[in-house]
């Protein structure tokens, strides 16, 4: 056994010997599996930071909660969009039906939106979301006061003139003020603030803090009731969203009157479809980050082929020599498999270094979500292993099965 690993590591030092003796050829020659690393690597980082950055932007709107909604929260085109748009409004009627027979639900909050300014002495906010709704959007918006309280469900039956703020609308309306008790403008209305939500950040960029929850009664009372209803329906048990999404259709078909032959002219939407839209074109992305990083790396391994099929013709009286002095097939294959191995590690540690330090610069001048796993670096070991034997398994057999008679006359 010691002669052999003897015979391996001889091979080895002849190997690297002959990589520095060419030190612009071996470098020309990990260009293509440089350039080919970088190009996987950084995709890779950039798509698997937007994937974090995406999965923890709707981890807000909560897994358990369905919404049912005129419109589906993703349409694929005008024609689609103008049909939509025709259908008959979700309405309180529609909610209260939903309330009465969805027992499959936890809980039930309707949501009307708009904005307005908000108004506390000479201070006010633009533009802030107003967004009417009852005690139940605690449970389904996952919406719990971090100071004070949220209104009861007698407050919203009696249309009290209160409100639940957000962080971003108390610190811009009272800094380090205590709001709760203050009375705050909403557009011509006054309301007694009574809680001020826990920050909630944003989602795909829309700020849930820059919000005032007020009852739908008085929402309605105000801005008017003709405007259309989303109803957000929890359950606790995610094992039960299927069954509760059949029954939701079936509630929703009963309270809207349509007949058995008809369409449904309402929509129920989850989390988990803006996942599946996003991973469907992401998908794409993956497509061509295949094509690319797979190009890129077969003409590395064609270059590295070329270059060991040089060196093999170069080296021709050298393999006749050590032949004759009774170096076996193994060896001398061995040999020039580790220098094929080897331009290929230079060209993929190279990358990956020069990969991490690209998207750690994209990520500094873009701000885009960066992430790098292990398992990108693995990957790149096994590129390291599979290109260099790959591409360079028939230099390595050509030198093996050279005749050293031939080999020695070679000039």
């Amino acid at each position: 056994m010691k002669p052999k690993l003897a015979e391996f590591g001889e091979g080895i030092k002849i190997a690297l010997h002959a990589l520095s003796a060419n030190k612009l050829r071996t470098v020309l020659t990990t260009l293509g599996i440089f350039i080919g690393v970088i190009v996987v690597t950084v995709i890779i980082s950039v798509i698997q930071g937007l994937n974090h950055y995406i999965s923890g932007e709707l981890s807000g709107l909560g897994s358990n909660t369905l919404y049912i909604s005129k419109m589906p929260w993703f349409i694929t085109s005008y024609e689609k969009y103008i049909e939509y748009i025709k259908r008959k409004d979700i309405t309180e009627d529609d909610y209260k039906y939903v309330l009465k027979y969805a027992n499959l639900a936890d809980a039930v909050a309707p949501e009307i939106d708009t904005r307005g300014t908000v108004k506390y002495e000479n201070k006010s906010l633009d533009r802030v979301r107003i967004r009417g709704t009852t005690d139940a959007f605690m449970s389904t918006a996952n919406a719990m006061p971090e100071t004070g309280r949220f209104f009861t469900l007698a407050e919203v039956d009696y249309r009290r003139p209160i409100c639940v703020i957000g962080s971003e609308v108390a610190d811009g309306l009272f800094k380090d003020d205590n709001p709760l008790g203050k009375r705050i403008k909403v557009a011509s209305n006054h309301y007694r603030v009574v809680g001020v939500l826990k920050k909630r950040g944003a989602i795909l960029g829309d700020s849930q803090d820059d919000m005032v929850l007020i009852p739908y009664t008085i929402f309605q009372k105000q801005y008017g009731s003709k405007r259309t209803v989303t109803i957000q329906v929890k359950s606790e048990d995610p094992d039960r969203m299927n069954d509760m999404i059949d029954q939701l259709e079936g509630v929703m078909r009963r309270s809207r009157g349509l007949e058995v032959d008809q369409e449904n002219n309402f929509a129920i939407n989850q989390q988990s479809q803006l996942m599946d839209i996003y991973n469907n074109l992401t998908r794409v992305l993956w497509i061509v980050l295949i094509g690319i990083g797979s190009i890129s790396l077969i003409v590395g391994g064609i270059g590295i082929m070329n270059i060991m099929l040089v060196s093999v013709t170069e080296r021709t009286r050298e393999i006749g020599i050590r032949k004759a002095l009774g170096a076996k097939k193994r060896i001398i294959m061995w040999q020039f498999l580790v220098e094929s191995m080897f331009i290929s590690s230079i060209g993929v540690i190279l990358g990956v270094l020069v990969s991490v330090g690209l998207a750690t610069l994209v990520h500094s001048a873009t701000k885009l979500p960066v992430h790098i796993s292990t398992w990108v670096l693995f990957l790149a070991v096994g590129f390291t292993v599979t290109i260099g034997l790959f591409f360079g398994l028939y230099p390595a057999s050509k030198a093996a099965r050279l005749d050293p008679i031939e080999a020695l006359r070679y000039e």
